[in-house]
């Protein structure tokens, strides 16, 4: 599809191991591909319940009574999904990240490679974007944004570095940033240093993170016994919180034990890590650091 090729189509929604008359949740619909096979699997009676706080993916809407497009954030998923008299799901799908479509929209500013204005909101309608988050926040604020979601040594000197420059100047557009980290950025390393820059604002920007771990907490109320997560991160912040929370139904630590010394965890894993195969990433190179993993819900 021209609004994003999904990636790991077929074994994603593979993952779910959909039951035809079943009721699903696509919590990034983007431009509909994994709703669309997902859809393919249903018979008339099944349901697929998508979400996407993006307007532009309203564009993509598949017309099919099937079908519900929330717009709305998935953080939310338990409270609008009770809306629709929905308590219980048979599976879940996430894909997490940027669409190709907002990465190549230079007005979105979610991408490196033009000269645009700091956007970089997913919802349109949120009131912080990137210009707000670079001219408004204090030193430390900057310096743990790049260190924690950037993973970036220097993030300390980063950030005096912008809250020196913002004083002479707004910095509104990538071309400012880029000019005022310049120091930061040599020739051999330019790429993957600006994307990890530019990875930290958009995360803290959008709150991913936190939205991440919302919407995992929320899924073993929601999925039903024997129901599937199947979900999509494309960088380590993000698969280090979908591995732990599958593997214990935490953030941190270990679950505590009962007096027998058992544990009790909302999910199993399924199969071990996906990732893309070599013609896959030489058709679509966003493709490339996508890693999937799947659960199963335990019944309790």
């Amino acid at each position: 599809m021209s609004y994003h090729n999904s990636v790991l189509l077929k074994d994603t929604v593979d993952g779910l191991n959909i039951r035809p008359d079943g009721i699903y949740v696509d919590v990034t619909y983007g431009g509909g591909g994994h709703s669309k096979e997902i859809l393919s699997r249903l018979s008339d009676t099944g349901k697929l319940y998508a979400f996407d706080q993006d307007a532009d993916a309203q564009d993509n809407i598949i017309d099919d009574p099937r079908l519900v497009l929330i717009p709305e954030n998935f953080r939310y998923i338990k409270r609008f999904l009770r809306l629709f008299g929905i308590k219980k799901v048979d599976g879940i799908l996430g894909d997490f990240g940027v669409s190709s479509h907002q990465f190549d929209q230079a007005d979105r500013g979610f991408s490196t490679r033009f000269e645009a204005r700091l956007d970089m909101r997913m919802n349109q309608n949120d009131s912080i974007s990137a210009i707000e988050v670079l001219n408004t926040y204090e030193e430390e604020g900057l310096r743990k944004m790049f260190w924690d979601y950037g993973e970036l040594r220097n993030a300390p000197k980063l950030a005096r570095t912008l809250i020196s420059a913002r004083k002479n100047k707004t910095i509104e557009s990538s071309t400012d940033l880029k000019e005022i980290l310049q120091a930061f950025l040599p020739a051999h390393k330019e790429h993957k240093i600006l994307a990890q820059i530019f990875q930290a604002i958009r995360i803290e920007v959008n709150q991913e993170i936190q939205v991440l771990k919302e919407f995992l907490q929320q899924t073993p109320e929601l999925l039903s016994p024997g129901g599937r997560l199947s979900l999509i991160s494309y960088h380590s912040l993000e698969d280090r919180l979908v591995k732990r929370y599958i593997r214990s139904g935490l953030f941190e630590g270990e679950p505590e034990k009962d007096v027998f010394g058992n544990i009790s965890v909302p999910f199993k894993k399924i199969n071990g890590l996906i990732v893309p195969g070599v013609e896959e990433i030489r058709q679509n190179n966003r493709a490339r650091s996508a890693k999937l993993r799947i659960a199963e819900r335990i019944a309790n």
